[in-house]
Formats: C-alpha cells, structure tokens, sequence
C-alpha cells in the first residue's frame, strides 16, 4: 500500500497480532447472512471460546503477507474470520464443531478454510478438524489411559494377599484342619530333649564300665567257702571221734566176717 491511512496500518496490524496470539483461525464466507443470525453465530463460537470479527480482504492479505502465509485463494468473497486465542480456554475443534452446527442451518455460511498452529488448512481440512473429539473428551481419555496401569496394579497389590488367604485356607484344609497350637511348644521341647538324651547315650558306656568294674571286684568275696564259727572252734574231742570212727568200721569188718565164716 502506497501511503496507507493509519486507520488501516492499524487493521493490519491488529490482524497480524491476532493471527500470532491464535492457537487457529478459520475463514468463513457470510455473504447472505442476516444481522440476527450473525448475532447467533457469534454467541455459539464465543460459547467454544472463539471470536468471530468481520475484516476486508485486503487488510488480511497484507497481515498474511507479513506473516508468510498463502491464504490468496481463501480471501475471496466478504469474509469473516473465527479466531481462537492462545490461553483463552477456547478449544479450536469446538470452533469447528460450532461453524459447522452453524452452516448445517444456515447454508449461507461457508468454511473457507484457515491456520492451525504453522500448517495451512483447506476447507476439507477444516471440516475434518470438525470430527475430531473435543478436547475435554480426549484428555478424559489420556486419563483413562494413564489410569488403568494403576488401577490395574492397585488391583494387584489386592490379589496378592487375598491370594494368600485362600492359599493357607487350601493348605489348612488339606491337612485336616488348623495346626494345634502346642505344636511350637512341642518342637522346642523334643529339639532340648535331643540334647540331653545325646549326653545319656554317651554317658551309657562309662556306667557299664564302672558297673563292671564294681562285679569284678566283688566276685572273689561271693565264691569264697563260708565257713562257720562253730567250724572255726571245733574242739579236741570232735577231732579224736573223727579220726577214731574209721578205725572202729575198720575192726567192725573183720567181726563180720568171721561171723558169716562161722554161720557157714
């Protein structure tokens, strides 16, 4: 522009700003659009967190110029523009859902086309943009997402001991039922038994050693003849009536003899 008037340098710049400060921005064509159903479409695109203002074509293809972007083919017909700032809470597929809800009533409204980020979009691109689940939806989702490994491991973290349970119950109930509660007691008691009865067996051998020991000893003493007092003290006279009985047998036989050699 030669010598631009300043209300336009201002135009220009203001699109060029808000073409920078916009997560996306959408052309539409209005023409025949009333003033009341123009009030409308601007409530539901501020309702998805976009603005809609109206703009020469002329004034946005210097600011596009600036900018380096081709919107040559875009800027035709009386246009208006549906922006959808950077932080503002809008959400640039709800603009696209709104324009789109919008034109389904309103067959005078056409999507032209627009910006998304740096990429140019056709107005194919812009009516895809349309189908795609807003976003609330898509972060519910990524939560979803994000959530189920945990609430699978919450889940697992449940099982383990529930596991356990039933587990020791099988086990219980397969050995008959519930171990009593002086088995502890009766292991202890058998492991300091097996010591002392280890010191019994090797105390055994030097018992019987002794045992022996105290027989050996007293066996000369029980083969011994006991011999009596009165065998002791035997008198004078017992000696003599010993020694002379056999002499009396002996003079007793010859007597004998006789008498039978007489008889006969």
């Amino acid at each position: 522009m030669e010598n631009p008037r300043p209300e336009k340098v201002a135009v220009v710049n203001e699109v060029r700003r808000r073409f920078s400060e916009s997560d996306a921005v959408l052309l539409t064509e209005y023409r025949g659009i009333k003033v009341s159903e123009m009030a409308q479409l601007r409530a539901a695109l501020r309702q998805a967190g976009g603005e809609y203002t109206v703009y020469k074509n002329t004034l946005v293809r210097f600011a596009a110029r600036e900018l380096g972007l081709d919107l040559e083919d875009q800027l035709t017909g009386p246009t208006a523009i549906a922006f959808v700032p950077t932080g503002g809470g809008g959400d640039p597929v709800s603009v696209a859902k709104a324009l789109r809800e919008f034109a389904k009533g309103n067959p005078n409204l056409v999507i032209k086309g627009g910006v998304l980020g740096e990429k140019l979009l056709s107005a194919g691109d812009a009516d895809a943009l349309a189908d795609v689940a807003p976003r609330e939806e898509l972060l519910a989702r990524l939560a979803g997402l994000m959530a189920a490994p945990m609430q699978q491991f919450a889940g697992l973290l449940q099982a383990v001991p529930r596991s356990f349970a039933y587990g020791l119950a099988a086990l219980i109930e397969q050995k008959g039922g519930a171990p009593e509660a002086s088995a502890p007691a009766a292991e202890e008691s058998a492991e300091a038994e097996a010591p002392a009865a280890e010191v019994e067996v090797e105390d055994a051998p030097a018992a019987e050693e002794a045992a022996a020991d105290d027989t050996a000893a007293d066996a000369p003493e029980s083969d011994a003849p006991e011999v009596s007092a009165s065998d002791a003290t035997e008198t004078p006279e017992a000696s003599a009536d010993a020694d002379a009985a056999p002499e009396a047998q002996t003079d007793d036989a010859p007597a004998d003899a006789e008498a039978d050699t007489q008889e006969g």
